[in-house]
C-alpha cells in the first residue's frame, strides 16, 4: 500500500451525493466568508470519509463468525432475536458493536450462507449505545442460513443521528463471509446474534474491523472469552 493509499480511501456510492452537496455548501459558505467557508471543507472532508469503503481481507476458514461493523463492542449478553426474523423465541448470545460517526459505516456479513429472511422495522432514535435501542429503534434484520443449517441473525440499528438504514440484499441472495450488504448513515450499532452454544471470542470494549476481526468461532469449544482493559 502507497503512503497516498494509507489515508485516501475509496468512497462508497451512497455518499456521493452527500458529498456533492457539503461541497455545495462549502462553496456558498465561501461567498459569506473565509471562516465558513472552510468549515465547509472541513465537514465536507468529513462526509467523505465517513462514507469510506476500505477494502478488507477477511479470514475464510470455515466455521469463522466475523465482525459486521466497524466499532467497538458496547454489549455482550443473552436476547430474544427480532421477531420479525421468524427465529425460536429462545435467548441467544447477542454481540452488539457500537459504530461511531467516525467509524466505518459499511457493514458486511459475518458469515457465508444464504439470506433466509429480511425485515424491516420502524422505531425511535435513542443513542445506539444503549441496551433498548435493540428493541425500540428503527432496525433492519437479516437472518443468514450457513451451510450446515444453522442461522446467524444480524440487525442494523439506527441510533440518535442515524436515520437511514440501507440494505443490499434480499431474501435468497447468497453471501460471502466479509461480504458488503449494507450500510448505515451517520452513528449506529448492529447486533450479531450468535447460533446457541456458541460462544463469543471477543470482550466489551474491543474494537472491532469489519469482515476481519473474528466475533466467534463455530468449530470452537471455548468458554466466552474476559477482557481487560489498560
Amino acid at each position: 500500500m502507497t503512503m497516498l493509499g494509507t489515508f485516501i480511501k475509496p468512497m462508497h456510492r451512497e455518499g456521493i451525493r452527500f458529498v456533492a452537496i457539503f461541497a455545495v455548501v462549502a462553496a456558498l459558505l465561501f461567498l459569506i466568508s473565509d471562516e465558513l467557508g472552510w468549515i465547509g471543507v472541513g465537514l465536507t472532508v468529513w462526509c467523505y470519509y465517513f462514507f469510506r469503503d476500505p477494502k478488507r481481507t477477511t479470514p475464510i476458514r470455515d466455521g469463522l463468525i466475523v465482525s459486521p461493523a466497524d466499532g467497538v463492542v458496547s454489549l455482550i449478553e443473552p436476547a430474544v432475536p427480532p421477531a420479525e426474523l421468524g427465529l425460536p423465541d429462545e435467548p441467544l448470545t447477542r454481540v452488539s458493536v457500537f459504530m461511531n460517526v467516525f467509524n466505518c459505516h459499511v457493514n458486511r456479513a459475518p458469515v457465508a450462507g444464504e439470506v433466509a429472511a429480511v425485515a424491516y422495522r420502524p422505531g425511535k432514535f435513542f443513542n445506539a449505545s444503549l441496551d433498548k435501542a435493540s428493541s425500540d429503534n428503527e432496525r433492519n434484520s437479516l437472518s443468514i442460513r450457513m451451510a450446515d443449517g444453522r442461522q446467524v441473525a444480524v440487525v442494523q440499528i439506527a441510533g440518535l443521528v442515524a436515520r437511514r438504514i440501507v440494505c443490499f440484499v434480499q431474501k435468497g441472495d447468497p453471501l460471502m463471509t466479509g461480504e458488503r450488504f449494507g450500510l448505515i448513515r451517520f452513528g449506529s450499532r448492529l447486533d450479531v446474534y450468535l447460533p446457541d452454544g456458541v460462544a463469543p471470542m471477543v470482550s466489551v470494549g474491543q474494537t472491532m474491523v469489519a469482515g476481519e476481526t473474528v466475533l466467534a468461532d463455530l468449530t470452537s469449544a471455548e468458554t466466552a472469552r474476559a477482557g481487560r482493559t489498560g
